[in-house]
This record gives C-alpha cells, sequence and structure tokens, in this order.
C-alpha cells in the first residue's frame, strides 16, 4: 500500500468479497431438498447418471438424451459411519499412501507422508481421501454396463494386501482380478511411480465370451460438502471443477449438483478435459485419454454426497480379444508446474480469482525469489520491494498531492469555522482555494486504484500457494499460511497504519477524525486471523510506503514555509 487510504480501500474490498463468498456459503440460495432422480435404490455410492433408455445405459448416450437413470446402486442408509467395505489393500510410495477396497477396487483413502498435517506433527501425514462419511471423499471406477463389467460395487480378488514402492524401483504395479461365469475376465491395474501424485488405473479386458463385448469406462469423485471450519475471514473454494474446450476452467460447485445445473443434455462430450474436487492446496482429479471424447456427469446421494464423473465411448472387444482402457488420478498438492505438465488447464485449480492474468506471474516471480534466496519469507519481502519500486512514482504523484493538502489542512479548518454549516459556500470555497494553490484533491486517487488489482492478486497469490503451506521464515514463524501465534505481525502492522494515518492529511469532520483513528485498531483484529505470509507482505509495504511518504511530506513542508 503506497498510503493509508490506500490499504483502507484495498482492505475494505477484500472484506467486501469475504463477506459476500461466507454469505453466499451460508445464506445463499438453496435448492429443495428432494430425492436425486431415481433414486428408488438408497445407495453406498452413485455410478453415471447420464441420459439412457429404460433397458439401456449404453447405445445412444448423448445422441437421444432421454430419462436420466442410475447405473443399480447397493444398499446404504445415512446411520453408515463408513461405506461398504471388504478387504483392504495398502499401497505405499514415497509420497503416497494409499487403502484400495476390493468392493470397486476403489481408492478408499489417501495420505501424502510429504505433506504433514501441521508443522508440530510432522509425523502425522496430511489426509485428503477418507471414506467416513463425516469426511467423504473418495475416487471410484468401473466399467458399464453393469450386467456384463464390473462397476465400481463389484468384488474384486488381489494376490497381496500390502505393496510398497521398494528403494531401487521406480514403478509400482497393484493387480485386482474380476470375471463373471461367461467367460469375461477383467484386471484392474494401479501403476504408481516415484515422486508422482499421479495413479495410472487400466482396465485389461479379456473377452473369453462366446460373443463380441461392448463396454465404456467412467470414473469419478464422491465427497461430502465439508466446508465448515477453516480460518475466520479466509474464504477458499471447495467443491468441482472441469474442464472444456470452450471453458478452460469452469466450477461445479455442489449447489450446482443438488440443482441439477449441470446437465448432459446441454453438454456435448469433448476431448482433452478433466475433472476435479478441489479444496484449499489439494486437488484430486480424473484426467482421461485426451484422444477420446468423454462425457461428463455430475450425481447427488441422499441430499448430502455429490458426484463428478465423466465416461468415455463404448469399445468393442471380439471374442478371444483383449482392450485396454486407461484413465490418470492425480491426487496431491496443487502443484502448478506439475499440474500444467499432466493436463491443459488443471494448474488453474490454484485459483487466484478474476486476476489470475496478474496474479499468476506475480507467483512466477515470487517462486524464482525463492529458487536464489531459499525461504519464502525472504521471497515475500523482496517480491514486495521490488512491486513497491515499480509503482514508485505514482506512489510519489499520490503522495505529493496529500502533502500539500496537509499543508493546507490549517486554512481548511479557518474555512469550516467560517461557513459552518453552510455546505454549499464551504465547498465553494475549498474548491476557489485549491484553484488558487492549483492542487488537485483527486490527485492521489487514480494512482491508488491503479494499484488495488495488484494488491488483490498478492493476496490470492499467498493465500492459495500451497508452497507457502508450513513454509518457515525465521523465529517462531515456522508456518507462513497461519496466523502468527503471538499476533507480533499484526501489532506491528497496526502501528505502522497508526503512523501512516498521522502522516495523511486529517479529514475536517471531528467524526471523521475519530473514525480514521479507530479504523488501524479494527484492521489490526481482522490481519490477526490472516496467514502471516499475507500479514507479512502488509507490513513491509507500509514500512515502505512510510518511508517514502514522510520523506516527500517533509520535502513539500519545507518548500512552503
Amino acid at each position: 500500500m503506497d498510503n493509508f487510504r490506500l490499504i483502507l480501500i484495498t482492505t475494505l474490498l477484500l472484506i467486501l468479497l469475504l463477506l459476500y463468498q461466507a454469505w453466499q456459503q451460508d445464506y445463499g440460495p438453496k435448492p429443495s431438498h428432494v430425492s436425486p432422480t431415481n433414486t428408488s435404490n438408497t445407495s453406498d455410492t452413485a455410478t453415471p447418471t447420464a441420459p439412457a433408455t429404460a433397458t439401456s445405459e449404453l447405445p445412444n448416450l448423448v445422441e437421444k438424451p432421454t430419462t436420466r437413470t442410475n447405473v443399480p446402486e447397493g444398499p446404504a442408509s445415512l446411520s453408515q459411519q463408513t461405506l461398504p467395505t471388504a478387504s483392504r489393500i495398502v499401497v505405499q510410495t514415497d509420497v503416497l499412501k494409499l487403502e484400495i477396497d476390493t468392493i470397486g477396487g476403489d481408492i478408499r483413502r489417501v495420505e501424502l507422508p510429504t505433506y504433514p498435517v501441521d508443522v508440530k506433527t510432522k509425523d502425522q501425514p496430511f489426509r485428503l481421501m477418507n471414506d467416513d462419511l463425516a469426511s467423504l471423499f473418495v475416487a471410484q471406477t468401473g466399467l458399464l454396463p453393469a450386467e456384463t463389467a464390473p462397476t465400481h460395487q463389484a468384488i474384486y480378488s488381489s494376490e497381496q494386501t500390502h505393496y510398497r514402492l521398494e528403494e531401487h524401483a521406480d514403478t509400482l504395479e497393484v493387480k485386482l482380478h474380476w470375471h463373471n461365469d461367461n467367460g469375461l475376465n477383467v484386471t484392474k491395474i494401479y501403476t504408481f511411480r516415484r515422486g508422482s501424485y499421479v495413479t495410472e488405473v487400466t482396465y485389461l479386458v479379456d473377452n473369453g465370451t462366446p460373443s463380441p463385448w461392448q463396454g465404456r469406462l467412467y470414473g469419478q469423485l464422491q465427497r461430502i460438502d465439508s466446508t465448515t471450519g477453516g480460518t475466520p475471514f479466509v474464504y477458499t473454494y471447495l467443491g468441482g471443477a472441469i474442464s472444456s474446450p470452450s471453458h478452460r476452467y469452469e466450477k461445479i460447485t455442489f449447489d450446482d449438483m443438488q440443482k441439477g445445473q449441470f446437465t448432459q443434455e446441454h453438454r456435448p462430450g469433448w476431448t482433452d478435459g478433466w475433472a476435479a474436487m478441489i479444496q484449499h492446496y489439494f486437488v484430486a482429479a480424473w484426467v482421461p485419454d485426451k484422444t477420446q471424447i468423454h462425457n461428463y456427469y455430475t450425481n447427488v446421494i441422499d441430499n448430502s454426497r455429490y458426484v463428478l464423473g465423466l465416461y468415455g465411448p463404448p469399445q468393442t472387444v471380439a471374442p478371444g480379444a483383449q482392450h485396454s482402457f486407461q484413465i490418470k488420478l492425480y491426487t496431491g498438492p496443487k502443484l502448478q508446474h506439475v499440474l500444467s505438465a499432466l493436463a491443459p488447464n488443471l494448474d488453474l485449480t490454484v485459483d487466484y480469482g478474476w486476476l489470475w492474468f496478474i496474479a499468476q506471474p506475480l507467483f512466477w516471480m515470487l517462486e524464482w525469489i525463492q529458487q536464489i534466496v531459499g525461504n519464502w519469507g525472504w521471497s515475500i519481502i523482496i517480491l514486495t520491494i521490488m512491486v513497491k519500486l515499480a509503482f514508485f512514482q505514482l506512489s510519489a504523484t499520490s503522495y505529493k498531492s496529500m502533502a500539500n493538502m496537509r499543508r493546507l489542512q490549517p486554512r481548511l479548518v479557518s474555512l469550516k469555522e467560517r461557513y459552518g454549516e453552510d455546505k454549499a459556500k464551504l465547498n465553494q470555497a475549498m474548491m476557489d482555494l485549491y484553484k488558487k494553490e492549483k492542487i488537485n484533491p483527486f490527485g492521489g486517487c487514480l494512482p491508488i486504484l491503479i494499484q488495488i488489482p495488484v494488491f488483490i492478486s498478492l493476496y490470492w497469490v499467498l493465500l492459495e500457494s500451497v508452497e507457502l503451506r508450513q513454509a518457515p521464515f525465521i523465529w517462531w514463524w515456522q508456518d507462513l499460511s497461519t496466523a502468527d501465534p503471538y499476533f507480533v505481525l499484526p501489532l506491528v502492522m497496526g502501528v505502522t497504519m497508526l503512523i501512516q494515518h498521522f502522516l495523511n492529511p486529517a479529514p475536517i469532520d471531528p467524526v471523521q477524525q475519530k473514525v480514521m483513528l479507530i479504523l488501524p485498531i479494527v484492521f489490526t483484529v481482522f490481519f490477526a486471523f490472516f496467514p502471516s505470509g499475507l500479514v507479512l507482505y502488509w507490513l513491509i509495504n507500509n514500512l515502505l510506503s512510510i518511508a517514502q511518504q514522510w520523506v516527500i511530506t517533509k520535502k513539500i513542508v519545507t518548500e512552503g514555509q
């Protein structure tokens, strides 16, 4: 910020944005709680909800949409604490620890050993996925049709219950097996690679039946809306997102799913897309074969569990022949370079808001600085200085205008006393004085307005970048993504705001003077709950602004004597 007014305007904009988002989350329009389409059988999990005929789900899924139906579902109830489970298969690599259930071969739990829950419990990995209904978030795949192929409710067998990526190995395969009485054999293969958060899923279909077999692959993510908790005053998006040729990044909120606003009837299939469930710092995304057309769908189970998924085109396997279906699952941190390499636009799940075109270069610059200095805290300080230098002349213009206004302050007070409550005459006299002294009272506004988008963009960069999660700085600031435990940064920042207040020309109105004096205290309380990386940025910016404004003000006041 270049002065106290810039702090005030920018912070008020942020407050309004966060309050609006929080209000929408808690009190925004909610759909009526009706049962999802065709839920005569309650389900523990959802399967692709797609336009289909009453007798078949495969022919003309998109070409001739009719009634939306579900693949037959298994029993479940809201009283269950977990999804139905059979045997568990534990898989561990250097960056992932997963649990796969033999029911459907679903990925039921995912932990990230290199991302602890917090800095105080480094031996406790962050759990991204879980099959407890209280915090449900699972990844499911299957083949259709359900009558002749294994959906995510089929029972698989496994040769082992524990798999570990050995130190000398770069890949690890986990194979699950399924077959039916007609001679169709399916092997579901999970492939893991060292240092990768990508899980490759392959279905190897061996048609031992006397007739051609036709089927298609689907993948889906199922989770509940767990938006409660989190950092006060800090809102981040939790929900679904997809990518298509017409929309590089499109949010599919839980409300959208409830209302049925995302329907295939208006969304033809496309290539080179993905479907994801997003939360702060982390993402799970299905990335299909980009050469094939896939259709996307949503579903709601028991009005509390939300499904976002995709399914591919039908494939025919001749008797005695084999065919493989492939899809990739990413479960991990929102690392932009990794995501962009995996799929086009997947890096946009790092949601910098509508000012992303400004925020993205700022992040690249911050990351470049960090690679040199090796500390995210010092990187924030250096980036703040660089941004300040970029706006040096604009800031100087604003400060000169405010210094001149400060120089005229005694004369403005005299005019106030002379004209009293006659505002028309007071305003005219003030304008005459500004004209005589060749001062533009609005000269400091334009520089401030130009800089606001940059500061809002920096706010989102520091809030959304997983690289700052648990990033240490110095002393007790060992996690720049959390609030200062001793409130030192917010208190010092509050002092700098108070100093800026006295450097700026005071309002003529006594009531306004008292309000402006109280605001630093209000904002200090507000920033006490902000991540310390954000507060560090505001503090350094304030200190630089105070130095520049003090020099300019002293110079102009001296020249006017």
